[in-house]
């Protein structure tokens, strides 16, 4: 049996009978395990609780060292703050302060306030447009060749895979280039976590990569993982504590520890079955499926579908609750938490619908210029304005429809005539947007 290090001294710390008169206000009743910061109480072969943020070997870090082990890296970082915090960590890492980076134009919108909170220059990676499938492909690694012989002064990437769709890119021949060209690459693997106990070995070629533990493992929400070869665990710590709160939740650290525990128990079995359903539904319904060049999350159901806003609603009449829905798609995030019976509930909710007119999604337009650099625009004074009358007008903050999932307007930079028109096309609702005010 595999060792919690941090669930079992906090086991061992809750048997005791303790006088808390410390933090948290709830002085342990009824959440024993949630313990004050730093724990100055040596009550085990392990030591200390330990320091999230600290220097040395204690507890915390036995735990994390479990995880960079088990996903073959060097070092592994606990996040209580979600993948945000991952990629804004990520980045200070790799990036530093003030520099050129390649970003891939489908990435989180903690990547662009990241570029806004660390000056950097944004230069914007295609992604192909699958035309059947109305969703982005994989990053090309020989468009990152091609980036990077043209702008030297690149050294950082910054790619997202799996998509929010499921769609990976070749993150062993990006980082291949990459590391020709002098540059390193950044993973935001947010909806990856399962993937390497499904026997996905593509992550530890990167740099750093980030993941939620929570989108995709048994464990709550906030609670990510910060991964990177090259690089310490001091080196996490120091830009972690950055973007992280100095009282971050035992709780949540904790729930990391047995997350891979149990994941290394009968969770990969069961996420096994996991995909092995998920295939069986793709080839009963129309979905999104491996054409050449493509590689998908084995346990991502992505249907292709005539309006995916209103089957999701129809849906969730029906007590089912699907992760996303856009006018030709809706996305179900399987885990190994679904049983056998959910799959079949699902496919009897599923052959009630009619699936013969999927819709077809227009590709996202070219990107419009830009006006200001990501900080200017994110500290800007703004103002919301009708979207219609909008144009020409500097975007403050991202224009992020679905499909395609990717921004068509990102901070700093202009809305045009054919930005309007786009948006309009693919039914985008929103009233007002965030512009820079004059």
């Amino acid at each position: 049996m595999m060792p919690t290090p941090l669930y079992d001294l906090l086991r061992s710390l809750a048997d005791r009978d303790l006088l808390r008169l410390d933090m948290p206000g709830h002085h342990g009743l009824p959440l024993p395990y949630d313990l004050p910061w730093p724990t100055d109480l040596d009550c085990t072969e392990n030591g200390l609780s330990g320091d999230l943020f600290g220097g040395g070997r204690d507890a915390i870090a036995a735990a994390e060292e479990l995880w960079a082990e088990r996903f073959g890296f060097d070092a592994c970082l606990f996040l209580t703050g979600g993948s945000t915090q991952g990629v804004h960590a990520g980045l200070a890492l790799l990036a530093g302060a003030g520099g050129h980076v390649a970003l891939d134009r489908g990435a989180h919108r903690s990547a662009y306030n990241a570029l806004a909170l660390l000056d950097l220059t944004p230069h914007y990676l295609p992604r192909p447009w699958l035309e059947r499938e109305g969703v982005t492909g994989p990053i090309d690694p020989d468009q990152v060749e091609k980036l990077l012989d043209d702008r030297p002064e690149i050294k950082t990437i910054c790619i997202t895979s799996p998509t929010y769709y499921g769609v990976l890119s070749d993150i062993p021949a990006i980082a291949a280039v990459c590391h020709a060209y002098g540059a390193r690459l950044m993973v935001d693997g947010a909806h990856g976590a399962h993937l390497p106990f499904l026997g996905y070995e593509g992550y530890s070629a990167a740099d750093a990569v980030v993941m939620s533990a929570h989108k995709a493992l048994p464990a709550p929400g906030q609670t990510a993982l910060l991964f990177a070869n090259g690089s310490s665990l001091d080196d996490l710590r120091r830009v972690g504590s950055l973007y992280g709160s100095s009282s971050p939740s035992y709780v949540m650290m904790a729930a990391l520890d047995l997350a891979r525990d149990y994941m290394e128990r009968e969770g990969t079995t069961k996420y096994r079955e996991t995909a092995a359903s998920a295939a069986a539904l793709r080839e009963k319904y129309p979905a999104l499926g491996e054409v050449p060049g493509l590689t998908l999350d084995p346990a991502r159901l992505t249907l292709l579908c005539g309006d995916g806003f209103a089957l999701a609603d129809r849906l969730r009449e029906k007590g089912c609750l699907p992760e996303l829905a856009d006018m030709g798609h809706v996305v179900f995030i399987c885990t190994c938490a679904d049983s056998p019976e959910r799959f079949a509930r699902l496919d009897g909710l599923l052959a009630a619908e009619d699936w013969s007119n999927p819709a077809h999604c227009p590709p996202p337009p070219a990107l419009p210029p830009m006006a200001l650099a990501p900080r200017e625009a994110l500290f800007a004074p703004r103002e919301a304005v009708p979207l219609a009358s909008s144009e020409d007008r500097i975007a403050a903050e991202q224009i992020a429809p679905y499909p395609p999932g990717v921004p068509v307007v990102a901070p700093g930079e202009v809305i045009t005539k054919k930005t309007l028109a786009y948006l309009k096309q693919i039914g985008y609702n929103s009233e007002l947007v965030s512009v820079i005010r004059p």
